[in-house]
């Protein structure tokens, strides 16, 4: 959809990386692991797709998303990530 493609081409533009890598099967490194969480998240809460949507546009299971926008939400104590999220 437009809304994928918007918010994983920010997303990788802000991380520095490929936006096809966001959609990878495979982990991949750590930093292309967290801007996937990054991208499930912007795509859960600000967008209000559900976690089996979010999931689908990324191969991935409702429950990766889930785990995804967790770990999202408790880094948010983290000022560097709070601001990059919010300028996201």
């Amino acid at each position: 959809t437009c809304i994928f493609r918007h918010v994983t081409g920010c997303v990788a533009r802000d991380f520095g990386i490929a936006t096809q890598a966001l959609s990878s099967a495979t982990r991949r490194a750590p930093r292309v692991a967290l801007a996937r969480q990054v991208a499930m998240y912007l795509l859960h809460v600000d967008f209000a797709l559900s976690f089996e949507a979010v999931g689908r546009m990324f191969g991935r299971d409702r429950t990766t998303v889930s785990h995804a926008c967790r770990v999202i939400e408790d880094g948010r104590d983290d000022i560097w990530l709070d601001c990059r999220l919010a300028a996201l």
